[in-house]
């Protein structure tokens, strides 16, 4: 008699790493762990936003942006105007990285 493969109790969950007991399932990302540092409100990118953008992009390596939901927000073009590097977007959050 054969014995069936290993089975999963949750399938949709995946495996923990063997020998870490209470080891959460996934690594987080660093980007999570990064608190929003600049707000786009509901006047949009304004030039003070971009230059704050700019300004913070001297002193740290990233920058997180979050914006409302009632703003219309492209984060290429505020990559491009900073002349910083998105490096990700999440849902009404970007990161930004110097070049």
């Amino acid at each position: 008699m054969q014995k069936e493969p290993n089975k999963r109790k949750n399938p949709g969950k995946p495996p923990r790493v063997k020998g870490e007991r209470n080891a959460p399932a996934m690594v987080n990302d660093p980007m999570q762990e990064l608190r929003p540092t600049v707000w786009i409100g509901k006047q949009g990118c304004t030039d003070t936003i971009i230059s704050e953008i700019i300004d913070q992009l001297d002193h740290r390596k990233l920058v997180k942006v979050k914006w409302l939901r009632n703003t219309e927000v492209s984060p290429p073009d505020i990559a491009s105007c900073t002349g910083a590097v998105l490096v990700s977007v999440r849902g009404r959050t970007m990161v930004l990285s110097k070049r």
